[in-house]
């Protein structure tokens, strides 16, 4: 079997690889030449654990290419993803303008049957658009070319995503004809004879199904968070809060840590996009502008306590930061809570010296020299007042505590993730603010 992916990003280029892994012929096409360039050369443009050696390992074995021309790469392919960018527009919509580039191009180019798939994140009803650019390019070149259109919605966490392809939770799969259906049983055969789940439903439901899913998560993550701010006026613990509520089958432990708010680039685009489709459709979705109102003030949560530990005065003080990408296992830094607390810090005067294990490239690219860049965790403590823990990396967990009094100029840690031991923080002297907790 034959597949193209158009869009070498996180999801396109994730996919294409591990289809590779399954026995499947991958041409993954970008109109990046030099992205292009960086894959053919061994070279991988994103950051994720294990992708690099399994795209080496595809590659040799000539069952993953790469292409500029979607042309060419359509020739006597069975299937064809469209796995581009659909960033948040200005109202909060998500932006289909390349995934609509790709289905005319398509429709300019096929001379016979193919299956075509959306794999980007889209809002329900983009199948049908998706279906009319590519006819109405047919109609203009007077042929009359079969194909078919179906939805195949990611559901990959960056930093788990070859884990989450390969072993995953469930696939699913929207077709509205019985050929398009034994199309997608050939590609994901490996999967079926494994019993993974693949859920076959109508197209609108599986769109609809990649939305949800994530806002459900969202949900999660925003009402703990409340709870959290909660118990820290009344007395409780969000610790012992989640462990009685976690054991409960019916809610699971699961997206239940309290921490500074989520970021990255699948919650909060997705949870603004359907709010918007709400809206569209007179249904104002009001548990999703909390969850995301909610997200927005958590992430200013930190720089609140830091304000009030020196009361309103941080001008000329330095806080070194543990952590800038949104989630451990990646060097993604959008819409990540540490942007929202140095912004805060500089704002008022600070001084801000920062260390994460894989997102240090990004965070110049983002912050320029606005910040101090350290070589290590502990080099970005030296002569400042306070650690502050954002992202939960696994070096953190279990730090040198010596080295850390040794470098900061008073035992003070503000932990975003709740990652370090209170009665420990106390046996050790350190003044020690978290979220939630007493």
């Amino acid at each position: 079997m034959k597949i193209a992916i158009v869009g070498t990003g996180y999801v396109g280029l994730v996919s294409g690889t591990c289809f590779a892994e399954t026995g499947i012929t991958v041409t993954c096409v970008d109109i990046d030449k030099e992205k292009i360039s960086m894959l053919e050369n061994g070279q991988v443009p994103i950051y994720e654990p294990g992708l690099s050696e399994m795209i080496k390992r595809n590659v040799d074995s000539e069952r993953l290419f790469f292409s500029n021309s979607l042309k060419d790469s359509l020739a006597n392919v069975d299937i064809v993803f469209i796995a581009v960018g659909t960033p948040p527009d200005e109202d909060g919509s998500a932006d289909l303008k390349y995934v609509l580039a790709v289905a005319r191009e398509i429709g300019q180019t096929i001379n016979d049957y193919i299956l075509v798939v959306t794999k980007s994140t889209v809002p329900v009803g983009t199948s049908n658009k998706v279906y009319d650019e590519i006819q109405r390019e047919l109609n203009h070149r007077g042929v009359d070319i079969p194909f078919d259109v179906s939805s195949n919605p990611e559901f990959l966490k960056e930093g788990d995503a070859i884990v989450d392809f390969m072993k995953p939770d469930r696939i699913v799969v929207g077709v509205d004809n019985y050929r398009a259906r034994k199309l997608m049983e050939r590609l994901y055969h490996a999967f079926i004879i494994q019993n993974h789940p693949v859920e076959f439903m109508d197209i609108a439901s599986a769109e609809m199904t990649k939305y949800a899913a994530n806002a459900m998560l969202a949900t999660r993550i925003s009402f703990m968070n409340d709870i959290a701010n909660l118990c820290e006026l009344v007395g409780a613990d969000i610790d012992e809060v989640k462990r009685g509520i976690g054991s409960d089958s019916r809610i699971g432990k699961a997206f239940l840590n309290a921490g500074c708010g989520y970021g990255g680039s699948c919650f909060p685009k997705d949870v603004k996009a359907l709010i918007k489709i709400g809206k569209e459709n007179n249904n104002k979705l009001e548990v999703l502008e909390a969850v995301e109102r909610v997200n927005n003030r958590q992430k200013h949560i930190l720089f609140n306590k830091i304000f009030t530990r020196f009361n309103k005065d941080i001008e000329g003080k330095c806080f070194g930061i543990w952590g800038l990408s949104f989630k451990p296992r990646t060097d993604d830094m959008r819409e990540a809570p540490s942007l929202v607390l140095i912004e805060s810090l500089l704002a008022k005067g600070s001084r801000v010296k920062v260390y994460d294990p894989v997102a240090i490239d990004e965070a110049k690219r983002i912050l320029g020299d606005r910040v101090e860049y350290a070589e290590n965790m502990y080099s970005a403590l030296t002569d400042c007042d306070a650690l502050v823990l954002v992202t939960e990396w696994q070096e953190f967990k279990v730090p040198k505590f010596t080295y850390i009094e040794r470098e900061l100029n008073q035992k003070l840690i503000f932990d975003g993730r709740n990652i370090y031991d209170k009665g420990q923080m106390e046996e050790f002297g350190f003044e020690y603010y978290s979220i939630g907790r007493k």
